[in-house]
């Protein structure tokens, strides 16, 4: 069992670190679509079409922007960046919660408060991404127009969340039970 725990967390740490990169990045890239867009615009519309668009997609946040020139359009770019910067976060802070239970689970009891704490944070910023998502394709809608892009989301994280937030309870009833057993002790 130590052995899956360590790779479990050497995993969690490496991919937030890497949600960590990828937040860097997305905000290099956005301040990029306000500040130089013909630098964004080619780049993110290397394999777009100006038949089909550019699809922006992370977490289940979608926008297919349009392609004019070769270029993609930076305001849907520029509302596709602040959405996928938020999501990462919140994926990061998964991510990082993770390393952490596993972490102060280590060779001691899971049935902790701050475990407890953690879980429910895991299941509040899983419910977050597909809000997040939502919020940001009414956003984009207000700002370029029904007709101008098409914005799609997914609400799987919503139905995840909900379960995380459920074994929370256990968790948390699980602590009860322990705390009543070493009192009896």
């Amino acid at each position: 069992m130590k052995g899956i725990s360590k790779i479990a967390k050497v995993v969690t740490k490496v991919v937030e670190i890497f949600h960590w990169v990828a937040v860097a990045l997305m905000a290099v890239a956005t301040v990029c679509s306000m500040a130089a867009p013909s630098w964004v615009g080619y780049f993110v519309g290397l394999d777009a079409k100006e038949c089909c668009g550019a699809n922006l997609s992370i977490y289940g946040f979608e926008i297919n922007a349009a392609v004019v020139d070769g270029k993609v359009d930076m305001t849907a770019f520029l509302m596709f960046g602040i959405g996928a910067i938020l999501i990462l976060v919140l994926m990061a802070m998964i991510f990082r919660n993770l390393y952490l239970i596993i972490k102060k689970s280590d060779g001691s009891t899971p049935f902790q408060a701050d475990n407890a704490r953690m879980f429910r944070e895991i299941g509040i910023f899983s419910i977050a991404v597909p809000v997040v998502g939502l919020i940001m394709s009414i956003i984009t809608r207000i700002v370029l127009g029904v007709e101008s892009t098409e914005v799609s989301n997914n609400f799987s994280g919503l139905v995840i969340g909900i379960v995380v937030l459920c074994i929370t309870e256990f968790f948390i009833h699980g602590i009860e039970l322990e705390k009543d057993v070493d009192g009896l002790l």
